[in-house]
């Protein structure tokens, strides 16, 4: 039985230099290619894929969000997400969105098949090191109230407009900035909000 894949990835060399390998497999075949995340789920319900592998960042969509799309148009599709960017809070939130597996792509190509594999039968794969990422990272070092705080700041904004959004005083949104920037390791509230999004911490 051969299985039938999807290679989503905006960068055309690493896409077709993936189909190559894939299609070298003689039970895998290449069956669809994009280069935005908002064209996967139309090619999914076009070419009707056996698995799905998806790069994270990318124009239109990110991964994450076309991996719960394929999964909302195609159930029967399994999404492996196969990316430069190994981050414990993409994994986490990558696995919420429905997928089966997350690997780097430095993975070895055999590595690569046998993950298609296992995810096209039903078992989850994921990178080991970036599972041992994930479970040391843990639950987010940011209280409720500085979540809030970075979640408003995603949109820029004076530290009074902060304050207006959350009905809190401009002092105390100083402070919960400062603790979060802190707690992060940021230099900047700009670089706080970046750095707890690719944790996952703003998620909710």
């Amino acid at each position: 039985m051969t299985i039938r894949l999807l290679l989503a990835d905006d960068q055309a060399l690493v896409r077709g230099a993936l189909a190559a390998l894939l299609d070298l497999e003689p039970d895998l075949t290449v069956v669809a290619e994009v280069g935005r995340g908002d064209e996967v789920a139309a090619a999914a319900v076009a070419n009707r894929p056996d698995v799905a592998l998806l790069d994270v960042e990318m124009p239109g969509l990110d991964g994450i969000a076309a991996a719960k799309a394929v999964r909302d148009a195609l159930p029967t599709c399994k999404v492996l997400i196969v990316t430069t960017f190994g981050r414990p809070g993409y994994l986490r939130r990558a696995m919420e969105a429905g997928a089966s597996g997350f690997v780097v792509k430095d993975t070895p190509a055999k590595q690569l098949a046998d993950a298609v594999r296992r995810v096209h039968s039903g078992l989850r794969v994921v990178d080991p090191t970036l599972a041992a990422e994930t479970l040391a990272t843990g639950a987010t070092p940011l209280t409720d109230r500085e979540t809030d705080v970075l979640r408003a700041a995603r949109a820029g904004g004076t530290v009074a407009d902060l304050a207006k959004e959350l009905h809190l005083s401009e002092g105390t949104v100083r402070n919960h900035l400062s603790a979060a920037i802190g707690k992060t390791g940021a230099r900047t509230r700009a670089e706080a909000v970046r750095l707890a999004e690719a944790n996952g911490w703003l998620l909710g």
